[in-house]
């Protein structure tokens, strides 16, 4: 079918992109609203903080494990039933968590909740079946950019809920209250498709693929409490290692991969992943450390602004969420006229500026302001678009999963850091305190700064293969890898050859 004639046949309702866009919110705002108050967690239900931190833990094992799956499922089942049901076991988890006073049942709720880190895929692939050509740039962008501002909302509303040392449960009574919306707008949003693709999911190798990233994400996670040279952090790291392994070998034989290996190591999807990855770094850099920073007692460690939970969100980190907004509304104009590659190298550059600045100038609350604005204007352009950069490499049957596989990768990014920077504020401290030292935050700053810059040599190494310039007869099909074939002149043409590379299939 062609561009236009596909076109004319879509007809997307008022309420798909605002409502896809709550659906994304709500994600964000579960992945950051819980990390500010697992102190308070602890103290409530009595618990040490070291058994309160699973309450993130649990959620990033239960994402990656179910991400890759509901990705395929999507693909395979229709993206509005699944969606529908991610929403429904995360509105459950929600409920538990806001109802329990009991840590496992909480742990049970924040692993139902993180099946949400499904939804962005799945969102993305119904933005690619339901809007027109002309749209679909500016709509991915929007939605991206509210994914990469989101979390900034979150740790803005968790300050609200909880100042005070409020009882901790109102977040999850809220996350119960965006959860529910989320459904009514996808319910009526949404609109009902029939099954389109065919297949089955790869369970081995998903199995293979749970149980390596889980081994080394409790290396990542719980490296800091056991101790990075200990027995168990080793062991999970090299069983994981080892396992990973494994998952390649077999994947490699297996005639339909739930993740197809040269979906991986295919040059402008590597680039793209790597990029994400360092993201999903300087993001998190920027709202914990910030956050952290300006909490600081000035008095004790002669720097930070004494900020309580709630100036933190409201003064320091909701400027910046909402100057992320608008970067994000005006991506999408950007890509249409430049591309999505030269954003994403933009983009880092401008994150690395902001995270200098933060470097370099950060006594007063206006330049920290003005560094953690800069720096969100970095994360929407990057968001916006990294999406860009996957769907033009794969086909539509292989949304879902391709960017199931990016969002896993932006979730180790977020890990990394996280892991990192707060052990790195436990051990280096002001001597006869347990505050950080000022050159902490120097050296994290420093680190987002060189996120960023590997963000923009990782795009400026994303080639794009120019369309060939005569064409006869041009259609796009799948092979088994899950990349986009184009069929030019009886020939099949991959992302990233030419028309002299590519082979000649009879049935193209």
């Amino acid at each position: 079918m062609s561009t236009a004639a596909r076109s004319s046949q879509l007809n997307p309702g008022p309420l798909l992109l605002p409502g896809l866009c709550f659906v994304v919110m709500t994600l964000a705002v579960l992945q950051t609203m819980v990390i500010p108050i697992v102190g308070t967690i602890g103290t409530q239900l009595d618990v040490t903080t070291t058994a309160a931190g699973w309450v993130l833990t649990a959620n990033l094992l239960a994402a990656v494990i179910a991400t890759p799956v509901i990705g395929r499922l999507a693909d395979l089942h229709g993206k509005r039933p699944v969606l529908m049901a991610v929403l429904a076991l995360v509105l459950v988890g929600s409920l538990i968590a806001a109802l329990t006073h009991s840590l496992a049942l909480l742990l049970l709720g924040r692993i139902l909740q993180g099946v949400s880190y499904a939804l962005f895929p799945i969102a993305l692939a119904v933005l690619r079946d339901e809007m027109p050509p002309r749209k679909l740039v500016g709509a991915m962008a929007i939605l991206s950019g509210t994914l990469g501002v989101g979390g900034g909302f979150g740790l803005v509303l968790t300050g609200l809920l909880t100042s005070d040392g409020a009882d901790y449960h109102r977040v999850f009574w809220l996350t119960a209250a965006f959860v529910a919306l989320a459904m009514t707008l996808g319910w009526f949003g949404v609109p009902r498709r029939p099954r389109s693709a065919e297949g089955s999911v790869d369970w081995w190798g998903a199995i293979l693929l749970a149980a390596a990233l889980v081994l080394l994400f409790l290396a990542l996670t719980q490296g800091r409490s056991w101790g990075w040279g200990s027995a168990a952090t080793l062991g999970c790291a090299v069983i994981g290692a080892v396992v990973l392994a494994l998952w390649w070998i077999f994947e490699n034989r297996t005639a339909a991969p739930l993740v197809a290996p040269r979906m991986l190591t295919h040059g402008p999807l590597l680039a793209t992943n790597i990029a994400t990855l360092f993201v999903g770094i300087g993001m998190f850099v920027n709202f914990l450390a910030c956050s952290y920073f300006v909490q600081t007692p000035r008095e004790v460690a002669g720097y930070g602004f004494s900020a309580d939970v709630l100036s933190a969100s409201v003064v320091y980190l909701l400027p910046g969420a909402v100057v992320g907004v608008v970067a994000a509304t005006l991506s999408g104009g950007l890509i249409r006229r430049v591309g999505p590659r030269p954003v994403l190298v933009t983009g880092g550059i401008v994150g690395v500026v902001g995270f200098t600045v933060f470097v370099f100038f950060h006594n007063a609350t206006w330049q920290v302001i003005l560094a953690s604005a800069v720096i969100n204007v970095f994360v929407s352009l990057a968001f916006a678009a990294i999406p860009n950069l996957l769907m033009a490499e794969v086909t539509a049957q292989d949304t879902g999963v391709a960017n199931s596989v990016n969002s896993i990768v932006r979730t180790v990014g977020t890990s990394i850091a996280s892991a990192v920077l707060t052990t790195m504020l436990a051990t280096y401290t002001i001597a006869a305190t347990s505050i950080p030292r000022e050159s902490v935050y120097t050296a994290a700053f420093i680190v987002g700064a060189l996120a960023c810059a590997t963000v923009t040599l990782s795009a400026l190494a994303i080639r794009i293969t120019p369309a060939p310039t005569t064409v006869v007869a041009t259609s796009r099909r799948a092979d088994p890898s899950g990349l986009t074939d184009n069929c030019v002149d009886g020939a099949r043409i991959r992302p990233g050859e030419t028309p002299a590379q590519s082979v000649l299939a009879e049935d193209c």
